[in-house]
């Protein structure tokens, strides 16, 4: 496969795209980022990869979960520096929270307020 589509990608100083992960029905479930690395592997196996900035190395997202991403639809936006990828979350969870999405807290008057429901136990997805 060519890198003619990663040439076209306006990476920032440090060689990452944000992308932005939506569900099938057009919630956004997650944010991350990706590598030139990260965003050829999504492609190569159609599951989301990322690059974990606090872990310093590829993560392809449910690699200890189970909770995979698979990526339906990639589309980069006008600037060329953000990419929007529509996903099928598997076990409907992409939140380490146990949550659906990670947006799970609105802010009401000056307060954030949880307004999704955990799913599943964190200690149960992850062990404790």
């Amino acid at each position: 496969m060519t890198s003619r589509f990663l040439d076209a990608i306006q990476w920032d100083e440090k060689g990452l795209v944000p992308v932005i992960a939506q569900d099938e029905r057009g919630a956004v479930v997650m944010f991350a980022y990706m590598n030139r690395q990260s965003l050829e592997q999504t492609v190569a196996t159609g599951e989301a990869i990322y690059w974990s900035r606090s872990r310093q190395r590829l993560w392809h997202k449910g690699e200890e979960s189970g909770h995979v991403q698979r990526v339906r639809t990639l589309s980069l936006d006008c600037d060329g520096d953000v990419l929007l990828m529509q996903v099928e979350q598997v076990g409907g969870i992409a939140c380490h929270t146990g949550r659906h999405s990670c947006f799970y807290r609105t802010l009401k008057g000056d307060e954030w307020v949880v307004t999704a429901p955990v799913l599943k136990d964190p200690e149960e997805i992850y062990g404790g």
